[in-house]
């Protein structure tokens, strides 16, 4: 009996139930799209914060840090193998882990940086996306100074030590030491220079994603470290750790700040309609009372009505909203936009949430308006 109420209700009140089913798919399909972009955006935001580089390094123990500073890396090596010991720990704040070996050479009459890059592990076993190239056997990739000043090129064959290599790729200007470094193969350059299986430092990320007021995530970091790698020592470079994690923190507290503001917009623009809806017909809710419906039911018809506009909005609104962010979100992300795709758990939330925050937004002028005496109201009209 009441479903065929609230039918009625609806067909008759076609344009206050149209504004409700608008306003309510509306900002299911502002949340959906929201909530869609915004998953893409912490994507985002990791992958371009990620390519800051590698904020951590782990160097020999006892490496004097005035040479560290004043060379560019340590002077002292360690075993190769001390990399693959982070393979034995679970849940560790490491990752992108890369073996390096470091050596300042003269060079046609040069000071050049030789380094060996080891391919990318990852502590958690985890396939990711590498941060820095793999460099092919025989091959080698030539900073922007030395491509510049020698005139070297893409393809030409470079001696280096009586042994020839060839140039892979010559590297973008980083106004930085690494347009005087000539990478290569860790195996070969290790071969080249005499230190066979040695390293003098593991390039790494940190993943510990730590708020202001917890700890030191350095400290933590050092404390895992002691129990890894107790040889080593580990040197964070804090203004990349802390513009990534400034950049993550911005991101969420954004997305979360506009969220609410939807919702608190939606809900009173829901309450209106439903105020307005019951003002209008406080005569025909007058007689309801008056010939002995309940409140309980007239209330019923309206908290009735709200919860299916809800359900209705919600569906509707969760087809809008993905669609706006399927077109949308890759031309704003690109980096990420394979990753965009429908989120179809919100869709059962979307269903529950969107009818709750009918019948919230419209119970107060419901209860305003069945509460008010059917006799001083039918007298009014």
């Amino acid at each position: 009996m009441l479903f065929k109420l609230i039918y009625k209700e609806i067909v008759h009140r076609k344009l206050n139930a149209i504004l409700s089913l608008f306003a309510v798919t509306i900002a299911v399909a502002f949340f959906v799209s929201f909530f869609t972009a915004n998953e893409a955006s912490k994507r985002e935001t990791i992958r371009l914060t990620r390519d800051m580089g590698f904020n951590l390094r782990i160097v020999p123990g006892e490496t004097d840090m005035n040479k560290f500073w004043t060379e560019g890396y340590s002077d002292l090596t360690m075993p190769e193998d001390y990399i693959n010991r982070f393979w034995e720990f679970k849940d560790f704040s490491f990752a992108h882990l890369t073996a390096t070996l470091h050596k300042k050479i003269v060079w046609n009459n040069k000071e050049v940086v030789l380094t060996g890059i080891a391919p990318e592990i990852e502590p958690s076993g985890k396939k990711k996306t590498a941060m820095i190239f793999s460099i092919e056997p025989a091959t080698v990739y030539v900073g922007y100074e030395l491509a510049k000043d020698l005139q070297i090129r893409q393809e030409d064959s470079i001696n280096i030590f009586n042994r020839y290599f060839k140039v892979d790729k010559t590297l973008s200007e980083t106004g930085s030491i690494d347009d005087i470094r000539i990478y290569g193969a860790l195996s070969e350059f290790q071969d080249l220079i005499g230190f066979k299986g040695e390293i003098n430092e593991i390039m790494a990320l940190n993943c510990l994603c730590v708020s202001p007021d917890e700890n030191d995530p350095l400290e933590t970091l050092r404390e895992q470290l002691d129990k890894v790698l107790p040889e080593a020592k580990v040197i964070m470079n804090t203004t990349i750790a802390n513009a990534r994690e400034r950049q993550r923190h911005m991101i969420e507290e954004y997305f979360a700040v506009i969220t609410i503001f939807v919702i608190i917009v939606i809900v009173i623009w829901i309450g209106v309609l439903a105020m307005m809806n019951a003002r209008e017909r406080q005569q025909e809710i007058g007689i309801l009372r008056a010939i002995g419906h309940s409140g309980r039911k007239i209330a019923g018809l309206f908290i009735g009505k709200a919860l299916i506009i809800g359900i209705v909005s919600a569906v509707l609104g969760y087809v809008i909203g993905t669609i706006l962010a399927l077109k949308f979100g890759p031309g704003i992300f690109k980096i990420t936009a394979g990753s965009i795709k429908p989120i179809y758990s919100i869709l059962i939330w979307s269903i529950i949430a969107a009818p709750v925050f009918s019948a919230i937004a419209a119970f107060l002028p419901t209860m305003v308006a069945i509460l008010k005496d059917p006799a001083i109201t039918l007298r009014k009209e």
